[in-house]
């Protein structure tokens, strides 16, 4: 028999606070347009992005997180000592090491919080979420600070057709702590590493070190195998998440799905069949595609409009590179 004591966790964990910070810089299609042989209307029909926020060189990954997670603790109604670890998304922080979530958890004031990075690309924020869900309810922390947060300019071809207008800048952050009834449901997640090439870096970093290209990498993608991936298997996923939550589309209030396309977001709404009554995030026509950023700043979004109020119940997916996926039923805070 085990001598190990079992741990002393809540019964159950939900969000309890949201923060966002988007960049200063507004950036329209026209910008865009000064590089890439295209027109606002194309841009807007095939993605339904008017415009994005690029960061300036002090929106920096960390600045940009500490600004998003001090609205979110204070959204929370706990401080910063109470953070017992954070766990940051995001594939453009350029420092191999250390991780960025160690200098955000200085800068907020935590008390010694665990502090790490995850590469889950799109999916990232849920994964964050299952990870400090399980922390939570385990016992290793009694509050988990998750962020996503992107500068995907540093990242785009401004001269790639297909991808120059898609992506943007900004930092989401939300607080999960104890909670006396379920308010995160079970996640549906994995990856399909066959479809890898669909969403990639152009070149590795060592063939831009060796002279081997005179580029800066950047982020390429088959834009309509992504789509088509997204549309269909994305939408079974989501309604795999509803399946585990015990629930219906009908008993739904909200949807947020990654913003990487309003084409993907309408398509998924019309395969999930999800009744008009459901609110439907769309940051992405004035944020931009964020990557891990993007859920929790549309999230965010929507309750600072009333779009979507306190204790509604939302389904919440993410997807990207890899390619990998995560999606979960939350009760908003």
């Amino acid at each position: 028999m085990s001598k190990i004591k079992p741990s002393k966790g809540a019964p159950y964990a939900r969000i309890l606070g949201v923060g966002g910070y988007r960049p200063t810089r507004v950036v329209p299609n026209e910008v865009i347009l000064e590089t890439i042989d295209s027109s606002d209307e194309w841009i807007r029909s095939r993605s339904g992005i008017e415009t994005r926020h690029w960061a300036n060189d002090e929106e920096t990954v960390a600045a940009m997180s500490v600004e998003a997670s001090g609205k979110a603790i204070a959204d929370a109604g706990i401080t910063a000592q109470q953070i017992g670890a954070v766990v940051v998304s995001t594939v453009s922080h350029f420092k191999q090491t250390p991780a960025v979530a160690t200098e955000i958890a200085d800068k907020l004031g935590t008390n010694k919080a665990a502090a790490f990075d995850i590469s889950a690309g799109c999916a990232g924020f849920g994964y964050g979420l299952t990870l400090a869900k399980g922390m939570v309810v385990e016992g290793s922390a009694e509050y988990v600070l998750v962020i996503g947060v992107e500068r995907l300019s540093d990242l785009t071809d401004l001269e790639d057709r297909a991808t120059a207008f898609l992506f943007g800048d900004g930092a989401g952050a939300v607080v999960v702590g104890p909670s006396n009834e379920p308010a995160i449901g079970p996640t549906v997640w994995g990856s399909e590493g066959d479809k890898s090439d669909t969403i990639k870096q152009t070149v590795p970093w060592t063939d831009y070190r060796d002279g081997e290209v005179a580029k800066f990498p950047a982020i390429t993608q088959e834009g309509q195998a992504v789509f088509r991936w997204a549309v269909f298997e994305m939408a079974k996923v989501a309604k795999e998440a509803l399946d585990a939550a015990g629930l219906t589309s009908a008993e739904l209030d909200v949807f947020i799905p990654h913003q990487a396309n309003e084409r993907i977001i309408d398509s998924m709404v019309k395969t999930l069949k999800l009744p008009e009554s459901v609110t439907v995030a769309r940051d992405v026509r004035t944020t931009g595609n964020t990557s891990a950023a993007s859920i929790p700043l549309a999230m965010e979004r929507l309750l600072a409009t009333g779009e979507a109020k306190s204790g509604d119940t939302a389904l919440v997916i993410g997807f990207g590179a890899g390619l990998v996926y995560a999606a979960t039923v939350v009760t908003l805070p």
